[in-house]
């Protein structure tokens, strides 16, 4: 790919089980999602310089339902990916063309990775700074709950009753704009304050407890600490006043477990029109450059 070669930028949407890879990022003689992905890549497009960004990056064991990526790629590269010939059904969408032949590829090494869509988006267009907010959904089952072998890889076992009505006062407690230090990793000089816009819960139809958490963006192993934060309140362990007083205190706290990998899937990234992804790219990065300043 020269310099000056024309390149098309690409949005990949789609879905993993993580319970297989050491999570999303390249890591030496590790199984990655992003190593299987770009290898099924160069594969297709028979080249070697593949490279995706990518929207929310997962840890370790966490699934996806709801992941993007984007991918440069040059006109010939394009053409050929995208080169319609005749399909079975008769139809002619091309975005389902293009996953179809990725997929085709993904099956011979990687099965547990599914491509939705490939669609052609601004050049503008990042799929990690241009995000406005992210959904995550956390499934666990109590001591109580019937344990379903068909979901078991998926859900987190938690060998407590729990009450889920103290777990969701809880839960709204911890929603707004707040400084999470007490509930994640923040890189060093970076501010751990998000806007947490909902955390739900509901009874699954396996009877497992599930928690829909959505916030503009997540600390490393947040959603994770916020789950067992509540976990902790259904369980007896921690009162509702303390847990208030916890994330008042914005200090790293063994009162807690950060909750296991299993549990946890990236359900959506939510993204503006296309005509404003640039400047939601631009903001997101200024912000992040005065985090690092600060």
């Amino acid at each position: 790919m020269t310099s000056d070669s024309p390149l098309v930028r690409l949005r990949l949407d789609f879905a993993y089980d993580g319970t297989d890879f050491s999570g999303w990022a390249m890591q030496p003689g590790l199984r990655t999602v992003q190593g299987e992905l770009e290898a099924a890549l160069r594969m297709m497009l028979r080249s070697d310089r593949a490279r995706l960004t990518v929207g929310g990056r997962t840890d370790t064991g966490v699934h996806a339902r709801g992941q993007v990526a984007h991918l440069d790629v040059t006109e010939d590269e394009f053409q050929r990916w995208s080169a319609l010939r005749a399909e079975p059904s008769g139809t002619l969408d091309i975005e389902h063309v293009r996953a179809r032949r990725l997929n085709g590829v993904l099956k011979l090494r990687a099965r547990d990775i599914s491509i939705h869509s490939v669609r052609v988006v601004p050049r503008a267009f990042d799929a990690r700074f241009s995000a406005m907010r992210r959904r995550y959904e956390y499934r666990l089952r109590d001591e109580a709950a019937r344990r379903d072998p068909l979901t078991a890889r998926f859900t987190a076992d938690v060998p407590r009753k729990l009450d889920l009505a103290a777990m969701q006062r809880a839960s709204d407690d911890l929603l707004g704009l707040n400084d999470f230090t007490s509930f994640c990793k923040a890189r060093e000089g970076a501010t751990a304050v998000r806007d947490l816009l909902c955390f739900e819960w509901r009874v699954t139809e396996d009877g497992a407890y599930s928690a829909r958490i959505e916030a503009d963006a997540f600390c490393h192993s947040m959603v994770r600490a916020l789950v067992g934060s509540v976990v902790g309140v259904g369980a007896g362990r921690i009162g509702e006043a303390e847990l208030r007083d916890l994330r008042h205190a914005r200090l790293r706290t063994s009162r807690f477990t950060v909750m296991p990998a299993q549990g946890l899937s990236l359900e959506e990234i939510r993204y503006p029109a296309d005509d404003e992804v640039g400047e939601r790219a631009e903001l997101t990065r200024a912000r992040r450059r005065l985090e690092d300043q600060g």
